[in-house]
């Protein structure tokens, strides 16, 4: 009965995508049924073969022992905040990033990252049939995070017409990075977390390639940079549903073209530089969650003033349950799962993993992997605001103008695919 619930669900998650597309007419559906086949025989294998479950499993285990490495030297600063039985979000959730995000930019410095970057998307490209960059702009996005995808691919975006510009503001909505990667696997089951990010990469090409399909003549089919081969500006990795860096990204970009950026900085000198962005994420989360959390509880007791039950948590939830219902959970898990999805939404991903991963450990299998695959996205209100921050300073007027006119189709892509991944996990995760 779930099944078929779950089966349903997915298909309707497709048909309001095609319902809200911009040309239906033009929605390249050979592509569009390769990609979904591929993605459900993708989530098949890496959810119910053995050899599948082991190559996640293995992939989760080493960002776990990455964020243990991480922990001996934060127990060598202070070691009373590591030596206790329970440690707090800023010590278990952030603090590791101080190694995770200097590890993947030294990745990006010995150019190993860029060169795995570039063969996936060349080999995505062929397997979809989507235009190359959109292609390589859907993985290098998963790697990299939103920001510096976009960074970095600044000469393409000036180059390309303003409809394909469209199509990545929406596929930005629903990157991760994978210097967070071992943040979220320390909090939430790290199988669910590494099937999520290449099952998100399809499906953001899926639905921004229903809701905004663009004609893309073999002249424009061209690769103008390789965005991967240059570095990022200062080594940062600032890609974050939690944070807002866009504007001093953009300004950064107006006076320094990073695809112009051809000399090398000393390796200690870039090193040094991740290390101190590696910081100054660590902040801009912390401040965004504490933040996000006592505005949501100032709201609550707003709210309440009217009516004891009236919270923001229960209006999302109300909003969101029929989407919730959809995924096939359990009566009893429908409406803290519209709960969590809506919190998700309107405040960012770390907020929800705080507060659910103490117990998601006795959480029924399928609920399990529904939520994860959920939660592990950028798609967000804050978000929106920082790509459209990042377009400001990287194209011209109009393309920035037609991403502004469109935020309802940033945040419904973002929504989709989310809900798409969810419910493509979880029809084999009982």
């Amino acid at each position: 009965m779930y099944l078929i619930i779950n089966i349903v669900g997915l298909i309707i998650f497709l048909a309001i995508a095609v319902l809200f597309s911009k040309d239906r007419r033009n929605i390249k559906w050979k592509s569009v049924i390769i990609m979904a086949l591929f993605n459900l025989v993708l989530a098949w294998f890496l959810t119910s073969f053995p050899i599948g479950r082991a190559m996640v499993e293995a992939a989760a285990n080493g960002f776990t022992e990455l964020v243990a490495v991480a922990y001996k030297g934060i127990g060598f600063a202070v070691a009373d905040w590591v030596s206790v039985k329970q440690m707090n979000f800023f010590t278990s959730a952030l603090l590791p990033i101080l190694l995770i995000v200097p590890l993947f930019d030294i990745l990006t410095y010995l150019g190993i990252l860029p060169f795995i970057i570039k063969w996936i998307g060349i080999v995505l490209a062929k397997l979809s049939g989507q235009p190359k960059f959109e292609s390589f702009f859907s993985v290098e996005m998963m790697f990299l995070g939103n920001t510096e995808a976009l960074a970095v691919s600044s000469l393409q975006l000036k180059r390309m017409k303003a409809e394909r510009n469209l199509t990545l503001a929406m596929m930005s909505m629903s990157c991760v990075t994978a210097s967070l990667i071992g943040v979220y696997t320390s909090m939430m089951p790290g199988q669910f977390i590494l099937t999520a990010v290449p099952i998100n990469v399809i499906n953001a090409l899926i639905i921004t390639n229903i809701l905004n399909p663009v004609d893309v003549t073999p002249e424009e089919d061209v690769i103008a940079t390789i965005g991967g081969e240059a570095l990022p500006v200062e080594g940062q990795d600032v890609a974050s549903g939690s944070e807002a860096l866009a504007q001093e990204i953009a300004e950064n970009d107006k006076t320094q073209d990073v695809q112009q950026q051809t000399k090398r900085e000393p390796f200690f000198s870039f090193l040094g530089d991740s290390i101190l962005n590696a910081g100054k994420l660590i902040l801009i989360i912390a401040a965004n969650v504490i933040a996000f959390v006592a505005l949501a509880a100032l709201v609550d007791k707003i709210l309440m003033m009217f009516n004891p039950w009236l919270t923001l948590e229960h209006i999302l939830g109300i909003i969101l349950y029929p989407f919730a219902w959809l995924m096939g959970v359990e009566p009893k898990d429908v409406f803290p799962l519209a709960q969590y999805m809506g919190t998700k939404l309107v405040t960012n991903e770390f907020v929800v993993m705080g507060e659910v991963t103490t117990k998601i450990s006795s959480f029924a299998p399928h609920y399990r992997a529904v939520l994860t695959v959920f939660l592990t996205s950028f798609a967000n209100l804050s978000t929106i605001g920082m790509i459209i921050g990042c377009f400001k300073g990287l194209v011209d007027r109009e393309k920035n103008d037609l991403i502004a006119k469109n935020v309802p189709y940033l945040l419904l892509s973002g929504v989709l695919v989310s809900l798409v991944s969810a419910a493509t996990v979880g029809l084999f995760v009982w």
